[in-house]
């Protein structure tokens, strides 16, 4: 798993490009060919194979080569710290902008009583940690 800031900016790179996110949806049905792949993009095939270069230096997918025929599948686990980034930014933005509705809901007051709606939240709160703490 990438932990390294530069591995995750690889993958999102990787993402960046619609060409490369399309041969990711068909790699996710299964294993291809380079020729498979390459075969409904209207590029020369070169152009086509520094995709599947990116996508590999990203760790998105492997390859393997038998013979004359290289053949491509997806790493199945590899999009897992794009999601983790995407899943803990989203819950930052998500208290943040609660903390903005509550801070906006008092009249731009940062110390006015709290809402209604922050008492029964802390209310709720509060009787699900006894509820565990009963268990």
């Amino acid at each position: 798993m990438p932990n390294e800031p530069a591995e995750l900016d690889n993958v999102f790179r990787a993402l960046a490009d619609g060409t490369r996110r399309r041969v990711l949806h068909r790699l996710s049905v299964g294993r291809a060919t380079v020729s498979e792949l390459a075969q409904p993009f209207d590029m020369a095939l070169p152009s086509f194979v520094q995709h599947l270069r990116v996508l590999e230096d990203a760790g998105l997918i492997r390859s393997e080569k038998r013979g004359r025929v290289r053949t491509c599948e997806i790493v199945a686990d590899a999009l897992e710290p794009a999601e983790a980034w995407i899943g803990a930014q989203r819950s930052y933005w998500a208290e943040r902008l609660d903390a903005l509705q509550a801070y906006v809901e008092r009249g731009g007051h940062p110390h006015a009583p709290p809402t209604p709606q922050e008492v029964a939240n802390e209310v709720g709160k509060e009787d699900a940690g006894q509820s565990d703490e009963g268990s």
